[in-house]
């Protein structure tokens, strides 16, 4: 080896062993975060850039009994005074309607988190869940908070309401929200078509169309079944329909007619009967809704 390259050597090697401890590659720290914004998609275990691993006065979040209700994630310190009195609406909304889930975040200890524990242990099973300890502590001192703070999730994961304070008006704007996401969910809606004119002796078509929500099935087991009230001068190519004789495609029922008549004012009535379960959360439901149809039999062209 020349005299230039092992100077060139010694040089490189004095440089690597002298180098600064700052100038070494350092772990990235947790930056800050921010509550979802109304719109976003917020999962029950939350946001996939908060922390996993945390404690857990319960189970974990449980997409199972989360699934068809509105899931009220909650934010709170035991320092701060509001979150006292904001945990009395939690516990309101959690009892005065069963398709609320709470998912709350306590920046405190075990002891500190039952003292704000809006599940109160059996009264809540299956209703939500509480996080404590000190990566809930660090989530809530990265997304800027320490509450009351809150996010409204309906049933289809999008972030429906934030609240970021303990003002009255943002507890009651949240809290009608709430009510007003749960109140409107249903397991399923139940709708009727038929004409309002047909020609005499033309044939038309009676329906009931059943929806169920998109968490829920049909019970095959239980066959459903449909009846229809005419008068003697409507006939019909089936009065009552049964199990297979009504159409079933994935959440969608259909029951289905086909009649004429004479020259007439007239008004029939439906009845439809079915069983649904659901797979997710379990349980076994009945629907049984009814229909009227009210149309004029007449030549056209006479008013």
């Amino acid at each position: 080896m020349t005299r230039l390259a092992i100077i060139a050597l010694v040089v490189a090697s004095a440089a690597m062993t002298s180098a600064p401890a700052h100038a070494q590659k350092k772990k990235p720290s947790a930056g800050p975060l921010s509550l979802p914004a109304v719109g976003e998609t917020l999962a029950p275990n939350g946001a996939a850039s908060w922390p996993q691993k945390l404690d857990w006065l319960y189970d974990v979040p449980s997409f199972k009994d989360a699934t068809g209700k509105i899931v009220l994630h909650w934010f709170c310190s035991p320092k701060v005074d509001a979150c006292a009195e904001d945990l009395e609406r939690i516990v309101k909304l959690k009892e005065n309607n069963a398709r609320v889930y709470v998912v709350a975040y306590i920046a405190g200890a075990k002891g500190e988190a039952k003292a704000l524990d809006p599940i109160r242990e059996t009264e809540g099973v299956g209703r939500g869940t509480v996080a404590y300890g000190k990566n809930t502590t660090a989530l809530l001192s990265r997304l800027g908070t320490t509450g009351p703070a809150s996010v409204v999730v309906g049933i289809d994961g999008k972030v429906a309401h934030v609240t970021r304070g303990g003002a009255q008006s943002d507890a009651d704007a949240r809290d009608a929200k709430v009510a007003a996401l749960a109140n409107a969910i249903r397991d399923f809606t139940v709708t009727s078509d038929g004409p309002t004119i047909v020609k005499p002796g033309d044939k038309f078509r009676l329906a009931m169309t059943v929806k169920l929500a998109s968490w829920l099935k049909y019970n095959r087991s239980r066959p459903a079944d449909f009846q229809l009230t005419a008068p003697a001068d409507i006939k019909c190519d089936n009065t009552a329909l049964r199990g297979g004789q009504l159409t079933i495609t994935d959440q969608t029922m259909v029951a289905q007619v086909t009649c004429s008549g004479t020259k007439g004012v007239y008004e029939l009535r439906g009845a439809i009967n079915f069983s649904y379960d659901n797979p997710v959360g379990g349980g076994t439901g009945l629907g049984s809704e009814g229909a009227v149809w009210k149309f004029e039999i007449k030549p056209m062209g006479i008013q």
